[in-house]
């Protein structure tokens, strides 16, 4: 125990405390249990325990040397202007800077993909509630014309629905193709060669046209107009011979 006291005198060293910066405090209090049997008790097998007593003590330790601190005009705060070395390197830095953009880049692309999803789920709902209620309505019709049918009902409301709504899609139809037009195609080739009128059954016969009678003439009809001649109306200018005066005018000819 001599020996051990000479050695401690020989190597100490009599500095003043902001050269040492050394703080010595024991067991700091529980601040939830003030009770003296917790504030001596601590099961050095139970980590959270044990671990919360070292942070309490280093709590107290900063309480007690802050003031003395601030006493001998020491500086603890860090300037807004200070800069340090960091402790990773700027290649470190950059790779982990790229794992976190690709990270969140993954987050992104799986969003949109969930949004997707959605939209065609809300998609498909919003058509097989158009088809349920088309088959609704054919249903709804149906069941009225087998009353109509049995005469359990007079009535023909069905009928005027049916025409309603299929002229209400025509005219969506219609005023779709006005809105769209002609193509440019199309348009160039009207300004080229025009409309040129209706083509498709323009000959087709009418009422008016059938009664009409005043361009009949039955001497050209019946073959006695003028420039016929000779029985039955046959004609008599450019008559085409017989074989047998063909071939005698051949044999003549040679």
């Amino acid at each position: 125990q001599d020996g051990l006291k000479q050695c401690l005198s020989e190597f100490k060293q009599q500095l003043a405390w902001v050269e040492r910066l050394d703080v010595t405090s024991g067991q700091v209090a529980d601040p939830v249990s003030q009770s003296a049997s917790d504030k001596d008790a601590v099961d050095p097998e139970n980590d959270f325990q044990r671990e919360m007593s070292f942070y309490r003590q280093a709590q107290a330790a900063v309480l007690e040397a802050l003031p003395r601190l601030r006493k001998l005009q020491v500086p603890t705060r860090r300037p807004d202007d200070y800069f340090a070395e960091m402790a990773k390197s700027d290649q470190q830095m950059q790779k982990i800077r790229q794992k976190l953009k690709s990270k969140q880049e993954a987050m992104e692309r799986s969003e949109k993909a969930k949004q997707l999803r959605a939209m065609r789920k809300y998609g498909k709902k919003v058509q097989t509630e158009i088809l349920q209620r088309r088959q609704k309505e054919k249903k709804n019709m149906l069941n009225a014309v087998k009353k109509y049918q049995k005469g359990l009902s007079d009535k023909l409301d069905f009928l005027d629905e049916e025409q309603t709504s299929s002229q209400g899609n025509k005219k969506g139809s219609a005023n779709q193709r006005i809105k769209k037009g002609p193509n440019a195609k199309r348009r160039y080739k009207n300004q080229k060669f025009g409309f040129g009128g209706k083509k498709k059954g323009s000959k087709w016969n009418t009422k008016e046209s059938f009664n009409d009678v005043s361009s009949f003439r039955s001497k050209v009809a019946h073959n006695k107009g003028p420039g016929k001649a000779g029985k039955g109306g046959k004609k008599a200018l450019n008559k085409r011979p017989g074989k047998r005066a063909r071939q005698k005018m051949k044999s003549r000819a040679r």
